[in-house]
């Protein structure tokens, strides 16, 4: 939940959807001011928006330097993984640069295409020292990031070209908020009920997985 000044980033997100049709949009109205008066808090609140309309690339290239400036850790939660270039590029540096890079992804798949996609990541992230993480009692449906106990993204914002490419999309950016910890402690909790994806387990996968994953290779950018 948000409250205060960050509320009217989020409104004016949408008024700005609503009205994309519209040559004069009014916003003012919906943009006064709340009356809330905040108490203590630490750190930064940045909400933010990705609109598929521009060249600009904005939910992509928080995660991308997230992981570039990374120093210890980067924890991620997220139900669909289906990876440009840059962005695998981006996890398996990291990874190689000794960054503990963890990913929890879904244990059972609400769509089986976009789930196989994401498997036909597995062993090259694997193999760059990524740690991938299924949760065994079920689907995911969080986006979350956490970074180094001082950094953390909560939104809409899947790993997959949709997300990044496609859809009006929205985020909140903390830097130094009290209660990353709150984000990592669920993350951990989270991890604790599942299972971590080994060689072994990518070579015993499925052959109707590791197939359907090489075939949806060739439409990956409409996924």
């Amino acid at each position: 939940m948000l409250k205060g000044d960050a509320v009217k980033t989020f409104t004016l997100l949408f008024l700005q959807m609503w009205n994309i049709d519209e040559k004069e949009p009014v916003y003012d109205p919906f943009l006064t001011d709340t009356g809330y008066i905040p108490g203590h808090s630490s750190g930064y609140v940045i909400p933010y928006g990705d609109c598929p309309l521009d060249n600009d690339k904005v939910g992509e290239t928080v995660y991308m330097d997230i992981l570039n400036r990374a120093g210890e850790y980067v924890h991620i939660m997220t139900p669909y993984l289906i990876l440009d270039g840059e962005l695998e590029a981006s996890l398996k540096y990291a990874a190689e640069r000794g960054i503990d890079i963890k990913l929890i992804l879904p244990g059972i798949p609400d769509k089986v295409a976009a789930y196989s996609l994401a498997k036909s990541h597995f062993h090259e992230l694997t193999q760059a020292g990524v740690k991938i993480y299924v949760y065994e009692p079920g689907f995911v449906h969080a986006k979350v990031v956490t970074c180094d106990n001082e950094r953390a993204v909560v939104g809409t914002i899947n790993m997959d070209y949709r997300s990044l490419y496609h859809h009006f999309e929205c985020a909140t950016y903390m830097y130094r908020t009290d209660c990353i910890a709150d984000i990592e402690k669920d993350f951990q909790e989270t991890l604790a009920k599942c299972r971590q994806v080994t060689e072994e387990s990518i070579r015993k996968e499925k052959i109707g997985y590791k197939a359907l994953g090489a075939i949806m290779k060739f439409i990956a950018p409409l996924m």
